[in-house]
């Protein structure tokens, strides 16, 4: 089941948290999120899973920021968001689909208790003008069956910024682990 806009509203302060709430962005079964002013943009050629990969902050300026096709950017939305017995989604709006941006490439998925900022991978079909402010996507609450168990903690848990990339830490704590079990019984790597 997805919540209705009223029923998102009705569970603010209690299952859903968001800051600001302007009951202008709220839909019939979603609330719009809005684009933070400043994005990322990575500056290897090759991005390395296994490591962390360099970027570059640029801020939106008033006029606009033309995106480029062929360039991944990060942004964040405005909107800080907590989750509580609920499934966040978040989706790109029609109307911003429909110019060839896309707002989330993937991961779009929330976990039940998420809180934070959401990172958008926005990526543009061809050349696009993008302005701070603007309700680029939409968040929208599933309900649970069985047991909640909430994230907690985590690499993205609680941000207060764009989040790049942070599966090298999940990688070279399995890594670690791999190798200690292979060489755990004394024998040198």
């Amino acid at each position: 089941m997805i919540l209705s806009g009223s029923e998102i509203k009705t569970r603010l302060g209690g299952d859903i948290g968001i800051e600001p709430f302007n009951d202008d962005q709220l839909n019939p079964n979603s609330y719009n999120l809005r684009l933070h002013d400043e994005l990322l943009v990575y500056e290897e050629i090759v991005l390395d899973m296994k490591r962390p990969n360099r970027y570059r902050r640029i801020t939106i300026p008033p006029e606009g920021l033309v995106l480029e096709p062929n360039q991944m950017y990060l942004g964040r939305t405005l909107e800080y968001t907590e989750t509580r017995n609920l499934v966040p989604m978040l989706e790109g709006r029609s109307s911003i689909g429909r110019l060839g941006m896309f707002v989330h490439i993937t991961a779009g998925f929330g976990d039940v208790g998420f809180c934070g900022f959401w990172t958008l991978e926005m990526l543009a079909v061809q050349p696009v003008r993008i302005y701070a402010g603007v309700q680029v996507c939409q968040i929208f609450y599933h309900t649970v069956e069985g047991a909640i168990s909430e994230y907690t903690a985590g690499k993205y848990q609680r941000n207060s910024d764009i989040q790049p990339s942070l599966l090298y830490r999940e990688l070279s704590a399995r890594d670690e682990r791999q190798r200690k079990l292979d060489f755990g019984n004394g024998e040198k790597p």
